[in-house]
């Protein structure tokens, strides 16, 4: 993913959200849907780029847009759960719980 980082340190703004990435490229975007969902879309664009093949410095910057467009699609009409972009919904979807037993609750040594 070298090339997606080449791409953010040839960019005169600092991509430090998801609204700076999506205007960066010139992705259109729903506003309302991005303050919801703007870790899971990151997340999903993030393992887009990993699975793509690397581009030429030419082509990144619309394999990228391509991409970051393709993750937010994904989030509209449908719900974080659904798309299990993060691992906690990956790991629900299979079964994996949280729960921690009254029992199991307490300090450590001290009895």
């Amino acid at each position: 993913m070298q090339w997606l980082r080449a791409l953010e340190q040839a960019s005169d703004q600092e991509l430090d959200s998801a609204e700076a990435w999506l205007e960066e490229l010139g992705v259109d975007y729903d506003p309302a849907l991005v303050r919801v969902y703007r870790l899971h879309i990151l997340q999903r664009f993030h393992d887009y780029a990993a699975a793509a093949p690397a581009p030429s410095a030419e082509a990144a910057p619309e394999q990228a847009r391509r991409l970051l467009q393709r993750a937010h699609d994904d989030f509209v009409g449908s719900d974080a759960q659904r798309q299990g972009a993060l691992r906690i919904h990956r790991q629900a979807a299979r079964g994996a719980t949280a729960e921690v037993p009254v029992t199991g609750i307490g300090r450590r040594g001290v009895k």
